[in-house]
């Protein structure tokens, strides 16, 4: 009898056969938006038949997309239950329980024709559902127009979850699209599909941007240069990312911090030593930092600001650190120093200060506590009108200087011709 992982291998190969959902495009899009109230960044999708339009949370390193299926006007006539007992399943479940067990499942009868339940996560609460159903449906896409017509059409695996699940999604959300490392993560389908290399590139705004799948060329505006100019620093794999081995999210290593050019003391060699790297998040509105990182990080930040004549004031929540913003005073530069002293992460004004009214601005980088899981988390406050490129064939990450340094930002990433592909 074979072992279960030499059954799992087998199965994972036969899985990217039976996801390969066969798209004619080179490069596909989604729309991004950015909702104010809760500082989510939403996509709309259409899905099922016939075709609805559904808003969805993107989560940068979730595992999935599930969304509320009860929440269409009418049952979708296209969706297909996938059975306890398929491939399909397996790899859904693969980064939440262990292969054997759903071996061992297979002996009881009683599961086999039963529907396969995923039980998906609500990122922003961290809430779990206890119910959801993986199912097969049709999805439409947007693609940009070349010389070809509207490609071939394909199906995508998705869980339909709890309306419970959606409390604290923004107003209107109904799921989650995970854009996360696992095989059944909405990216990993995605790049199943293009015949091009799998590079997902993502640039959002305070009111827009988009996500691409697939190569950017002279398609977009004005990514040419951009995309020339990107700095690249390796992305943490399961084998170098101790601590988070079968995490599902993108990391990076950070050695140290800089402000104002002068390197902060923490007395560690690295801040991501243990394998605990910097975590991207969508879903993490504000970067923060370990209590242990965060308590030194704002001293050194105060006494670079004081240095430059900003005045401190009373700070608000959730910021710990706030200074009035009369005069438009300069800003110290914060920057995180990655695999060497010659390539760093540069957080400029825009990108480290918040203004919360007309007179004070806080610093967008917050405590994340004792208990926090990540040394650093760099939200999305952080990766606004920046251009970051995830090439997942190389395992680098890509990433411009603030956007808005050039006149331009990732609002003004616009669309010269388009279709729709649908994948069915």
């Amino acid at each position: 009898m074979a072992s279960s992982s030499s059954v799992f291998v087998l199965l994972s190969f036969l899985f990217f056969t039976l996801f390969h959902v066969q798209i004619s495009a080179s490069s596909l899009i989604l729309p991004v938006t950015k909702d104010s109230a809760t500082l989510q960044y939403l996509t709309t999708l259409s899905y099922g038949t016939p075709l609805a339009p559904t808003n969805l949370v993107l989560d940068l390193g979730g595992s999935n997309l599930w969304i509320d299926c009860a929440s269409r006007n009418s049952p979708s006539s296209s969706s297909i239950s996938v059975p306890h007992r398929s491939i399909q399943c397996l790899t859904a479940k693969s980064h939440e329980i262990e292969t054997q067990a759903w071996i061992t499942s297979l002996s009881n009868p009683e599961e086999l024709d039963q529907p396969c339940q995923i039980l998906s996560q609500n990122s922003i609460t961290g809430t779990k559902s206890s119910e959801g159903e993986l199912v097969q449906d049709l999805i439409a896409l947007k693609r940009w127009k070349l010389e070809e017509e509207e490609g071939p059409k394909s199906q995508i695996l998705f869980a339909c979850s709890p309306t419970l699940l959606l409390k604290g999604l923004a107003t209107g959300a109904k799921g989650i699209a995970g854009l996360g490392r696992s095989r059944s993560s909405f990216t990993s389908q995605i790049f199943d599909s293009l015949t091009t290399q799998r590079k997902m590139s993502f640039c959002v705004s305070s009111s827009s941007g988009v996500v691409v799948f697939g190569n950017m060329g002279y398609e977009f505006q004005p990514s040419d240069e951009i995309l020339r100019s990107l700095t690249f620093t390796p992305l943490l794999t399961a084998t170098n990312n101790q601590k988070n081995p079968n995490s599902q999210e993108y990391f990076i290593n950070v050695n140290s911090i800089k402000i104002g050019g002068k390197k902060v003391s923490f007395n560690t060699p690295s801040l991501s030593q243990d394998g605990n790297g910097a975590m991207l998040s969508t879903v993490v509105p504000f970067t923060t930092l370990h209590s242990s990182i965060y308590e030194i990080f704002e001293s050194a930040f105060l006494k670079a600001a004081l240095a430059m004549n900003m005045a401190k004031v009373e700070a608000l929540a959730p910021f710990g650190l706030c200074f009035s913003s009369e005069g438009n005073p300069s800003v110290p530069i914060i920057d995180f120093v990655l695999q060497s002293e010659m390539v760093k992460w540069s957080i400029h004004g825009r990108n480290s200060m918040v203004q919360v009214n007309e007179k004070v601005m806080c610093l967008g980088l917050l405590d994340g506590g004792v208990d926090a899981k990540n040394n650093i988390v760099i939200g999305g406050f952080q990766l606004e009108d920046v251009l970051v490129q995830i090439d997942l064939d190389t395992n680098m990450v890509g990433f411009s200087n603030s956007l808005l340094m050039k006149q331009t930002s990732c609002s003004d990433f616009k669309r010269l011709a388009s279709s729709m592909v649908a994948a069915e």
